[in-house]
């Protein structure tokens, strides 16, 4: 199910695919190595399925879920189960790293 109006999304900082943005426009997002997930990265590193980033369309908020990954998830190098997003947190699986963006606190239109 689509999200209206849903700000988030990720930006790739390091694992050779710098500056490409993965808008967050679903209730749910799988992160992983698996080419059926919804954000697929070539990095051994990273499990098939590795984690969920979920939106909580009454509070307006994201979080991020590990699913069991081998090697992790971290949020601003603190390695999690689970966590509340906020602007500007560092996520880590694997050999890449994000950075999740609010579009509107960045001044930005849309995703």
């Amino acid at each position: 199910m689509s999200v209206p109006g849903a700000l988030g999304k990720l930006v790739i900082c390091t694992g050779g695919f710098e500056g490409m943005e993965y808008a967050l426009s679903e209730e749910e997002t799988i992160l992983g190595r698996n080419p059926t997930t919804d954000v697929t990265l070539l990095d051994e590193g990273i499990s098939r399925e590795h984690a969920l980033i979920i939106f909580d369309d009454e509070e307006g908020t994201y979080s991020i879920e590990d699913l069991q990954s081998t090697n992790g998830t971290k949020v601003n190098g603190k390695r999690i189960r689970s966590a509340e997003l906020s602007a500007g947190d560092q996520i880590e699986i694997g050999h890449t790293r994000f950075r999740f963006v609010v579009s509107g606190e960045s001044g930005g239109e849309g995703v």
